[in-house]
């Protein structure tokens, strides 16, 4: 099974019961195995495997995995089987079938908040951590700073639409699924882009893979609370991280990347000036070397 496991190329893996897309690079490097946790909630590792994911595998052992329900991997046939614990047991059980003992996490967005609980969970297993624009469950918080993210990027006659409900008297959740109801794609790629022409490269290549997110899974992550919220959880957690973050970001924003990585023991925050949500595609090399530095 080793021997199979970390070989280059694609493999499916039955993980919990769900087979899942497992992709696995850049092993003639020989280093701790970095995995790499996509974002969503329901997202996928197309776009990722095609830019920032590339030169990573030039320097260093890269799997990814597509969590169950999303892109490649098969969906669970339950609809309810999408809870955190249920996440991050998956990615337990990988690194189990890699026959790797320790190994470091990259997590995008929501993948950011996959990682931490696993590393709350099982510290023992993460060498080091690196969170792109991590998200938490106080989904209040995401709410809001999209809301005045939209605000931000939008013009006219659509920004008083969402000034409008913004200042309305219904609940929070509400308005933020009345705003998103209403934004065109430019607005949606300005959110999420400082540059016009990385989010016409993200559609492209969203486009080219015709992966859809089924939205089953932000259905059960949004709909649960959890007792203790993650950012107490966290505090005090030791494992070396390094959390990255565009200055532009509208969809996580900056400010919970701030506060993530204060309650780090050993966190430690860059902020990217020229990106967005995607630093990843917007500043490609200079998160690549940000990223092979702190992992050296």
């Amino acid at each position: 099974m080793n021997q199979l496991m970390l070989q280059d190329g694609i493999h499916y893996l039955k993980i919990n019961g769900i087979m899942h897309w497992c992709k696995v690079a850049g092993t003639a490097h020989n280093t701790v195995p970095l995995i790499i946790v996509h974002g969503g909630p329901g997202g996928n590792h197309y776009v990722f495997e095609r830019t920032l994911g590339l030169k990573l595998e030039g320097n260093m052992t890269v799997v990814y995995y597509e969590q169950r329900g999303c892109g490649r991997s098969e969906a669970p046939q339950d609809d309810g089987e999408y809870s955190i614990n249920t996440l991050v047991e998956d990615l337990e059980e990988l690194r189990k079938q890699l026959h790797v003992e320790k190994i470091n996490l990259l997590g995008y967005s929501f993948g950011g908040q996959i990682c931490l609980e696993y590393t709350l969970k099982y510290p023992k297993n993460v060498e080091q951590m690196v969170l792109q624009a991590p998200s938490l469950d106080d989904f209040n918080d995401m709410y809001t700073v999209q809301i005045e993210g939209f605000l931000q990027v939008t013009k006219g006659e659509m920004k008083e639409q969402i000034l409008i409900i913004s200042k309305s008297e219904i609940p929070l959740k509400e308005r933020y699924n009345q705003v998103w109801s209403i934004v065109d794609t430019k607005a949606v790629d300005r959110l999420l882009f400082k540059n016009e022409e990385f989010a016409k490269l993200n559609r492209s290549l969203w486009e080219e893979s015709q992966l859809s997110n089924t939205g089953k899974m932000s259905k059960v992550i949004f709909g649960t609370k959890a007792s203790l919220p993650l950012i107490e959880r966290i505090k005090g957690l030791e494992i070396d991280t390094c959390v990255i973050v565009g200055a532009h970001d509208y969809n996580t924003g900056v400010g919970m990347s701030y506060r993530i990585t204060r309650q780090l023991k050993n966190g430690k925050l860059v902020i990217f000036e020229n990106s967005g949500h995607f630093p990843d595609i917007e500043e490609m090399d200079k998160v690549c070397e940000t990223i092979i530095e702190f992992l050296e």
